[in-house]
């Protein structure tokens, strides 16, 4: 596969930057519509998870599924 120049490089960014699409947060999305409601969590839950996410490997779903687990087993 051959490089890109410069002169495409600056064409396709200019052509993505233009036609961005933007979802619609007023609508919900396809796994909110199948799934159930989306869980809003608060700005420094939401960074603490992505930083141990990042340090674990894993998916915050993924560890915050784990947790969910967890706490039904303990309490059965």
């Amino acid at each position: 596969m051959k490089e890109m120049t410069d002169e495409e490089a600056v064409c396709l960014d200019d052509y993505y930057t233009e036609n961005t699409v933007m979802p619609d947060l007023t609508k919900p999305g396809y796994f909110s519509r199948k799934y159930g409601m989306p869980i809003t969590l608060d700005p420094e839950t939401t960074h603490t998870l992505t930083v141990y996410a990042g340090t674990v490997c894993k998916s915050p779903a993924e560890i915050i599924a784990e947790m969910v687990r967890e706490k039904i087993v303990a309490s059965a």
